[in-house]
């Protein structure tokens, strides 16, 4: 099997990937609005419809810059990236900047199974793609710079490996109980904070 040929350093890529984050997040923000001209009654019913939208912008802003934190931490051993990584790299920015429309959905629309179903599945396929990622660079010492630790490595992808698991899992429970499946979640908050003490310790 050919192996890629190198295509020069990572730090456009790392460029492109911090400015579609950015874009991404910036476009959560489009939903969170108050019509002009309400009476106070009116105001204080439109900041309560509000609620939904903050609470999903929030979600989805700890889902985004956990990505986009992981994205550099991978890339932080990398001195040259290939074909393949380019591709890995730009598919998971597609789906970064795909998230803005099922964060919109679950915020209008969270009642309904289908909005859960298609917000799982896009953050569990954004997972998907890094840990994709994550592997495929560490099956490549040749685009490492030697400094990357096989622990680090090893967390990481726990860490991927788990936000895809706990995501796919909400597809069945929304399927069987309903929105109520989004309080599965939740079950990512401790998972996250072991490996961080893990890495923690490691350093």
């Amino acid at each position: 099997m050919r192996t890629p040929t190198p295509e020069g350093g990572p730090e456009r890529l790392v460029t492109l990937a911090d400015g579609v984050f950015a874009i991404a997040i910036t476009l959560l923000v489009l939903d969170l609005s108050v019509p002009q001209g309400l009476d106070p009654g009116e105001y204080r019913d439109a900041l309560g419809d509000l609620l939904p939208n903050l609470g999903a912008y929030a979600i989805s802003l700890v889902v985004l810059a956990g990505f986009w934190r992981g994205h550099r931490a991978l890339f932080r051993t990398v001195r040259e990236v290939d074909g393949q990584v380019i591709s890995l790299t730009v598919l998971g920015l597609g789906i970064a900047a795909l998230l803005p429309f099922p964060t919109a959905l679950i915020a209008e629309y969270g009642d309904e199974r289908a909005s859960v179903v298609i917000y799982s599945v896009t953050v569990a396929s954004l997972g998907g793609v890094h840990l994709a990622l994550a592997v495929l660079l560490a099956g490549r010492p040749w685009l490492r710079d030697g400094t990357a630790r096989a622990r680090d490595e090893v967390l990481s992808a726990v860490d991927l490996g788990s936000t895809v698991a706990v995501f796919l899992v909400t597809v069945p429970l929304a399927l069987l109980v309903g929105p109520a499946a989004m309080w599965w979640w939740l079950v990512l908050v401790p998972v996250k904070v072991w490996l961080g003490r893990r890495a923690g310790a490691a350093r």
